[in-house]
């Protein structure tokens, strides 16, 4: 079973990935297969019903809206986002779905798309059905869908604990643990970033890897820049605050002056973590990385390479981006990226760890570090629960990725400072991850019944869809 760099990189739109981004794809992939087998025009009724922490949070995190798209086609990485909420609005005032654009139906947005708060599938926590009738109300499909973190979307027919879409291309140098990658490293001499660019070249001749990854870095720079420019209130009903607006002022300001102060770089990541989580909790364009809700820290800590070390460059970029996905690999296929999984250890926990890891390979590190640094960072995650208030990927999630950034530089620098020798391995930190997720009480995973969710607000709050 083969994971791409761009499965675990891919571009979206927030605020989720497995609640927005998921379901948009699941949605398509429903009404597709719908029209692959003739059978559109019979379409008259469409139903979606989502489950578990969808239905928990769903309406939060903007997977009414995502159901709505998928089923009209959009897909996350071409979607205008700028036109979403005025588009949703219409299709809700008019009650009409035009379905892969070619099919125009009644839609009843109530009626027609139930979330289910308590109700959950037995196979992981984000399912959902979706069911497609006729004018005499017969069935013409009905389909199970479970979005499994970081935009990863499997059907009904991988219920046997298959939670990556099979893809059976032959890669070079496979790979289910830490101590196979560094095995391969150092029998052919090799660091972590170079065994993951052989990979690569399974789907596509090395310079259109590059250029792909440039891309997404040009991506997640854009975001940045729209984060730091954008004002106001982020929606949903917290009434939360942008800053990355102000505090990039006040860098600036400061940048103009001599600084005394050593810890300025960390307020310039803390402002790129910001930035892109506020763009990503608006529902704006991202990179998931690996997930939505952690997809501020990659970004954060990769614009810290690029601004603050001297002999950063493009072929750094790649090779930092390499060396993450061949990390994410391990917590996609041993344990989870899923917040409504494992806890926000599994979205934050997995992207600090993939940041750490990837820094202290552009900066030197052998691959021995490279482990080291992503086992630390998630050594320092473990038990970190999921517990949006609201619902929504606002509070604490925002804070939480500009905190986990600056904790995946030190991680990267505590590592440098060593030869590689560590007591605890990445493989086991990654199995005690999946463990401690497993131990951890359903109200703690993406549901919004836990934790700051119940404890902070004394009355609830209005929460309108983002």
């Amino acid at each position: 079973m083969a994971i791409s760099v761009f499965d675990l990189f891919k571009i979206g739109i927030g605020p989720s990935s497995s609640h927005t981004v998921g379901p948009m794809i699941a949605a398509r992939k429903f009404i597709l297969s719908i029209e692959e087998s003739k059978q559109l025009e019979k379409v008259n009724r469409i139903k979606s019903e989502m489950f578990g922490s969808l239905g928990a949070t769903g309406k939060a995190h903007g997977t009414p809206k995502a159901i709505i798209l998928g089923l009209e086609g959009e897909e996350p990485d071409q979607v205008d986002a700028t036109l979403i909420s005025k588009r949703i609005e219409k299709i809700y005032s008019v009650g009409k779905i035009n379905l892969l654009g070619k099919k125009m139906i009644d839609y009843d947005h109530e009626a027609d798309l139930k979330l289910y708060r308590r109700k959950s599938l037995p196979f992981h926590p984000n399912g959902m059905t979706f069911s497609a009738y006729d004018e005499r109300g017969g069935e013409v499909l009905k389909k199970t869908y479970y979005s499994v973190g970081g935009g990863f979307v499997v059907d009904d027919s991988n219920e046997k604990g298959n939670y990556i879409a099979e893809d059976e291309t032959e890669i070079t140098y496979p790979y289910d643990k830490a101590t196979e990658l560094l095995e391969y490293c150092e029998k052919h001499s090799l660091n972590i970033s170079d065994v993951m660019l052989a990979n690569e070249s399974a789907w596509r001749p090395e310079n259109k890897t590059r250029e792909g990854l440039l891309h997404l870095w040009s991506v997640m720079q854009e975001v940045v820049n729209q984060g730091i420019s954008n004002e106001g209130l982020l929606p949903g009903g917290l009434n939360v605050e942008r800053r990355s607006h102000k505090l990039y002022l006040q860098l600036t300001k400061k940048s103009d002056k001599k600084s005394d102060d050593p810890l300025t770089i960390l307020d310039w990541v803390t402002l790129y973590a910001l930035a892109t989580n506020e763009e990503n909790a608006a529902g704006g364009r991202v990179v998931t990385a690996p997930t939505n809700g952690a997809a501020g820290i990659i970004p954060a800590v990769l614009h810290y390479y690029m601004r603050f070390v001297p002999e950063a460059d493009d072929d750094g970029v790649v090779r930092f981006l390499l060396t993450a996905a061949a990390i994410g690999i391990l917590y996609k296929k041993n344990a989870s990226i899923s917040g409504a999984e494992v806890g926000c250890q599994g979205e934050v926990g997995s992207a600090c760890s993939m940041a750490a890891g990837a820094l202290a390979e552009v900066l030197g590190g052998t691959p021995a570090q490279v482990e080291n640094a992503a086992e630390i960072a998630m050594e320092h995650n473990l038990g970190l629960t999921c517990d949006p208030i609201g619902g929504l990927v606002q509070i604490p999630c925002i804070e939480r990725n500009a905190s986990a950034s600056v904790k995946a530089i030190h991680a990267a620098r505590m590592a440098l400072q060593g030869d590689g020798t560590h007591f605890v391995s990445l493989d086991r930190v990654i199995r005690t991850m999946r463990k401690t997720g497993e131990d951890m009480h359903l109200r703690y995973k993406e549901t919004s019944r836990g934790g700051l969710a119940t404890n902070v607000l004394e009355v609830p709050v209005n929460i309108i869809e983002c």
